[in-house]
């Protein structure tokens, strides 16, 4: 199977509960947006919801690193690419975009994912069949350049 180089979402409308009175997307909600747009990449790698029901193992984020780019406002319709950057035996680092269906960038995520045991819960070694999957779909996006925001802190000068 070919994997997407970058991952990219179905597009997703935003919901008007999810938006301020001036009809903005609010805070909160990009995660929300950044979390459904990589539920598709995760099932390509192995972790959809059947994995989680049937074995009990999921991913956690440990750390995550958003910029918000342009505003987005109450039905808006906009697609997440996620770009693997790296991997090791209990842990995932994602970078993703949301943009706007007419192309232009909103915001970026960069995340910081583990594998964990649901019934300590405690993180995990993921399963070889699911470490193949996540060493191909790293595979696939090595042929993408690093993002320019990829490894971004928060510095005042």
């Amino acid at each position: 199977m070919t994997l997407p180089s970058p991952y990219i979402s179905r597009p997703i409308q935003l919901e008007s509960e999810w938006c301020n009175s001036e009809g903005q997307l609010t805070l909160g909600y990009y995660g929300v947006i950044f979390d459904r747009g990589a539920e598709g990449a995760f099932e390509l790698m192995g972790m959809g919801a059947a994995y989680t029901e049937l074995l009990r193992l999921s991913y956690y984020t440990a750390e995550t690193h958003l910029c918000f780019v342009r505003p987005l406002h109450k039905g808006d319709k906009i697609v997440v690419k996620l770009q693997v950057l790296d991997h090791d035996e209990k842990r995932i680092s994602t970078y993703q975009e949301i943009h706007h269906v007419d192309g232009w960038l909103a915001a970026t995520s960069e995340t910081l994912s583990l594998h964990v045991d649901l019934s300590g819960p405690k993180v995990t070694p993921f399963p070889s069949e699911v470490r193949k999957k996540i060493q191909a779909m790293t595979d696939a996006h090595s042929i993408l350049p690093t993002p320019d925001r990829a490894g971004r802190h928060i510095e005042l000068n």
